[in-house]
């Protein structure tokens, strides 16, 4: 079969070999699929957890339909549509856990459902399961104008908070960003930025900040959250490293909490898709909950398609199509 795979020479288009599902797995007939930030990292030989490296067939979100069933599989069978997530994405089959699965709603295409399993499983994880989001509170996205970003602006005025709040640092990008849900849209390296936030918050601060940043904008944000205010660490585009005001922290007596899938178990994603599938599945079968498609590409043009991601000025999901 032909996959996206990190070579000596770099990614490139090539031969891997034919998958077959054990245990409980299941084997997807990919028909297309979405590009991650970190997906950009590992074609240039960068780690993923433990992922990465020559030979490491690449990608992490696709849909398509079930061509195989392993024996210990529940739940699925043969040609079933589904999306999903999980290692090595970019080929014309992949393997997934069966509990890693969503069902892909009537009407929706690939090329729609192939944008959705990171953004839902991941910012609702941060948002209501560790960010314990209350109808009535407020919100910051950091990062709010990337697919996962647009996806935590929908979750947060689903889950009804008052305040919604998004930054980005690209004028165009943040001014779009209220038609997904911000009330107020913010430019991150703005040193006015906290200022901004308090004043749209009565002078206390958000309940709760999901952090696709870090870095250089630490301190920032413990100074933009209430006291007893929550953050959750989901990325750090801006740094994996900053300085940190521990009396701050202390002070505003601030949750924070540290999340990523690539130290969890099987059983706990198991876990994150079927919270997923109980509390939001209406408003993604309803396409209450979707996200834009900045441009399609066919397979065999995948390198110009991280090369799109790669100028940063798109909006939304880029996907590839099978």
């Amino acid at each position: 079969m032909k996959a996206f795979i990190y070579g000596a020479n770099g990614a490139a288009v090539a031969d891997a070999p034919q998958l077959s599902p054990k245990g409980t797995q299941v084997l997807v007939r990919v028909r297309a699929c979405g590009l991650n930030r970190a997906d950009l990292g590992m074609t240039k030989g960068h780690a993923h957890g433990s992922a990465g490296g020559v030979g490491t067939v690449l990608g992490m979100e696709w849909a398509g339909e079930i061509a195989e069933v392993g024996p210990d599989a529940k739940g699925v069978k043969v040609g079933d549509r589904v999306m999903g997530s999980g290692a090595a994405a970019f080929a014309e089959y992949t393997l997934a856990d069966y509990g890693r699965l969503f069902p892909i709603p009537s009407g929706m295409d690939f090329d729609v459902a192939a944008t959705l399993p990171v953004a839902l499983t991941t910012m609702h994880n941060a948002l209501v399961t560790n960010g314990k989001l209350q109808a009535g509170q407020s919100v910051l996205i950091q990062g709010a104008s990337s697919g996962v970003g647009l996806m935590a602006l929908q979750i947060a005025k689903l889950k009804g908070a008052t305040t919604v709040i998004g930054s980005s640092t690209d004028a165009t990008r943040r001014g779009r960003l209220k038609e997904f849900g911000a009330d107020l849209a913010i430019d991150s390296s703005d040193p006015g930025w906290v200022d901004q936030v308090l004043k749209a918050t009565g002078g206390e601060g958000v309940d709760l900040i999901i952090d696709q940043i870090s870095g250089k904008v630490a301190n920032q944000n413990l100074a933009a959250t209430k006291v007893l205010g929550r953050i959750i660490n989901v990325g750090r585009l801006g740094g994996s490293h900053g300085d940190f005001n521990f009396d701050l922290h202390a002070a505003r007596r601030i949750s924070y909490i540290g999340v990523t899938f690539r130290t969890r178990s099987v059983e706990e994603i198991r876990e994150i898709f079927n919270q997923v599938r109980s509390d939001i599945w209406a408003a993604v079968e309803s396409a209450k909950l979707k996200l834009p498609i900045d441009k399609v590409f066919a397979f065999k043009d995948i390198v110009t398609a991280f090369d799109h991601m790669e100028a940063n000025k798109h909006l939304g999901k880029i996907v590839v199509t099978l």
